[in-house]
This record gives structure tokens, C-alpha cells and sequence, in this order.
């Protein structure tokens, strides 16, 4: 569990993944992200190329989710939560990606 708090999640265990009685060392949003970074290191593999501004809608879809929960106006679900951070996680990797892409080109 100590991993889980040194990458900086919160692991409450009401948004978390359980199996029986464990409980995933990170959140489900965090699980998410991790997901979405892991598909899209396979993504730069195959050459699935996603535009750069679907990984801004894909950032904001995550950010809405959160807003709309921390303003109270509705609950997220793990779920939820799981594929919002799958779609940032993607979008993180996708955009690190494109910048150093373009720094080598500089060169």
C-alpha cells in the first residue's frame, strides 16, 4: 500500500478496486491512468497515431468528472473513474510522446 501513497494517490478504500478482501494499492482513477499509459506506449508501437486534440477531450473528460464530483453536483462511479483516468493516462503518454517527437525534429 505504501507504493500507491509515494505515487501520490489517495487509496480511499471507497474508490478503490477490491478482490475478496484486497485492496488495489491505488485508486481506480489512478488504475485508470496507469491502464491509458500502458495502452498508449502499445499504441506508439503499432503506430496508432491520436490527434493531439482528442487528448485534450480526452484530459478534460477526466477533469469534468472529477469537477462535477468535487462541486457535489453528482457521484462518480469506480467505473467511471477507471475509464475517464484510462482516456488521461492515454492522453498523458500521447502528448509526451508528440513533444518529444517534435524536439528531435529540431535536430
Amino acid at each position: 500500500m505504501r507504493l500507491g501513497n509515494r505515487c501520490g494517490c489517495h487509496q480511499r478504500e471507497d474508490r478503490s478496486f477490491k478482490i475478496g478482501e484486497f485492496q488495489f494499492p491505488i485508486c481506480s482513477r489512478c488504475t485508470g491512468i496507469l491502464l491509458g499509459q500502458i495502452i498508449s506506449v502499445i499504441f506508439i508501437f503499432v503506430k496508432v497515431n491520436i490527434p493531439i486534440y482528442l487528448d485534450f477531450i480526452f484530459l478534460g473528460i477526466m477533469f469534468l468528472d472529477w469537477y462535477v464530483q468535487f462541486k457535489q453536483i453528482k457521484e462518480s462511479t469506480n467505473f467511471r473513474r477507471l475509464i475517464t483516468g484510462t482516456l488521461a493516462g492515454i492522453a498523458q503518454i500521447n502528448i509526451l510522446y508528440q513533444i518529444i517527437i517534435y524536439i528531435i525534429k529540431l535536430f
